[in-house]
């Protein structure tokens, strides 16, 4: 249960007054009304899938709980000034984490965007309106080699070079007065060459602000804000995976500074790179909900519904011949307990693609995929966001494709 903190701890951390307890009490018959809507998905002839992959942002990541609807669905009955509200979710948020701001952002790519544009202004509010800024101006985002991601293009579209490193001296020999930050990307932390704690010394020894993505860092709970608390100066989580918000919010949570310099770099003010990234008062509500909800929730609970979903999938392939099963646990991303399935191919001819396929083209169509730090062997099955039955049904179609494939071959 490594990474996991007690409901009690998680109170402890929230402090009385919780959203998350108003909403379950109050608004039951608001959260029930979804069950009356006409299946929009059907009308508009978009199948709906069992996720089995996991929360994937091309499968809509995740799925809102009915008390995070209900507050959206609050938020969008009234008219207010945005930026206040903006200011008060943030102040929220922020008490809520024991961090020292934050902002709802476009998803953590926006929280990128925004970082890195709050790194180059919060000095001079002036160079927002100059933002990209011109190739020639000569500013720099210092990141290691071994973190390359396609999340790249959100700090260069601010018009700084990105320039690699790989060791402590490359490191500080990079740094030099147009170096506006440092970033990082948590998933790839065990391929670094350079430790955090070098990192985060440099950054602090030459006065360079950080960037830290854990997009899909959560759960576990604590890591909310260990990473701010660690010594990175912002820091991006995505607000519709484990936290289980609106898809498209994220939050960047760090020093008030450059939060509120990336307030300034994004709508509703105009004149900036991220007017177009705007966040609506329905989603900055129905995070603050999902965030109050994710600190008060049973997360030992969760876990173990998580391992009962995977021994439920178990018990329909453990009798075939020569099929294995594991439970496997990613080290940072999507920290939730994983199913890998084995088996000899040349008993049961079938590969994990062909199962993959199979498992697709069915009905109802069961997606899977595999997710960073869960290896390469076997067949991954996610159940972090399976809903209640579908475990069965995932289960019994495994079953059903691999006695199809050993009958074939009789």
């Amino acid at each position: 249960m490594k990474g996991l903190i007690t409901r009690r701890a998680a109170l402890k951390t929230a402090g009385a007054g919780s959203f998350y307890s108003s909403l379950s009490a109050g608004n039951r018959t608001e959260m029930q009304d979804t069950e009356n809507v006409r299946d929009v998905y059907q009308m508009l002839g978009v199948p709906r899938i069992i996720n089995a992959a996991g929360t994937i942002t091309t499968l809509g990541g995740s799925l809102m709980p009915p008390e995070v609807t209900a507050a959206w669905k609050q938020a969008s009955q009234s008219f207010v000034p945005l930026l206040q509200l903006q200011d008060r979710i943030g102040e929220a948020i922020s008490k809520l984490l024991q961090v020292d701001a934050a902002l709802v952002t476009t998803g953590a790519a926006g929280g990128i965007l925004l970082g890195t544009a709050a790194a180059i202004t919060y000095r001079d509010h002036n160079l927002i309106e100059a933002l990209p800024v011109a190739p020639e101006e000569g500013w720099e985002v210092i990141r290691q080699k071994s973190h390359q991601a396609c999340y790249d293009h959100q700090i260069t579209a601010c018009g700084v070079r990105l320039v690699e490193v790989e060791t402590v001296e490359e490191l500080y020999r990079s740094i030099h007065k147009k170096t506006v930050m440092m970033m990082a990307y948590n998933v790839h932390e065990e391929n670094s060459t350079i430790r955090r704690s070098d990192w985060l010394a440099a950054a602090k020894k030459r006065g360079v602000p950080t960037l830290l993505d854990a997009a899909a860092d959560t759960p576990p709970l604590d890591r909310m804000w260990k990473y701010n608390h660690m010594g990175y100066d912002m820091v991006v989580f995505s607000g519709g995976k484990g936290l289980r918000g609106p898809q498209g919010t994220g939050l960047l949570l760090g020093r008030k500074e450059l939060i509120e310099a990336a307030k300034r770099n994004t709508s509703p003010y105009c004149s900036n790179l991220g007017r177009g990234m705007k966040v609506s008062k329905e989603d900055m509500v129905a995070m603050w909900a999902a965030l109050d909800r994710f600190v008060h929730l049973d997360h030992r609970a969760e876990w173990d519904r998580w391992l009962q979903q995977i021994r439920e999938i178990e018990t329909f392939v453990e009798a075939l011949p020569t099929v294995t099963t594991k439970t496997v646990i990613p080290p940072i991303a999507n920290h939730v307990p994983h199913l890998v399935i084995d088996w000899d191919q040349k008993r049961i001819p079938l590969t994990p693609a062909q199962m993959k396929i199979q498992l697709s083209e069915g009905d109802p169509s069961i997606s899977i995929a595999r997710v960073h730090g869960t290896g390469q062997e076997g067949f991954l099955v996610s159940v972090f966001v399976l809903q209640p039955g579908e475990s069965a049904i995932v289960g019994g179609r495994i079953k059903s494709i691999f006695e199809t494939a050993m009958d074939g071959k009789k």
